[in-house]
């Protein structure tokens, strides 16, 4: 099992998940974070980190999410590690509480 940042992380992008992670598993993409699931270890240290409760284990992913889990490893052959936090956009917490962020993915 893995886990999986989901749709909460689009146009957020806290990346308070990123300092605890202990195999640097998260890339960067313009406006939403991934776990690469080949280099996660369940650890589960992510979970409680995130601010706006958008990671899953894999098998409790909400049905709403459920494409996510392969969208996550796409991007994450394709997007670069970051392997340390940086400040969220200036406007993040104006759209922690969107509900349908869908079409605001930058892929």
């Amino acid at each position: 099992m893995t886990f999986v940042v989901t749709e909460p992380c689009v146009k957020c992008k806290y990346t308070d998940c990123v300092d605890v992670c202990p195999v640097d598993c998260f890339h960067e993409g313009e406006n939403f974070l991934v776990i690469n699931p080949e280099e996660c270890i369940d650890c589960v240290l992510c979970v409680t980190e995130c601010p706006v409760d958008a990671i899953y284990a894999e098998d409790d992913v909400p049905e709403a999410f459920m494409s996510y889990i392969e969208l996550n490893a796409e991007l994450a052959k394709r997007w670069p590690v970051i392997d340390h936090s940086i400040p969220p956009p200036g406007d993040a917490a104006m759209w922690a509480g969107l509900e349908d962020k869908t079409r605001y993915l930058i892929k």
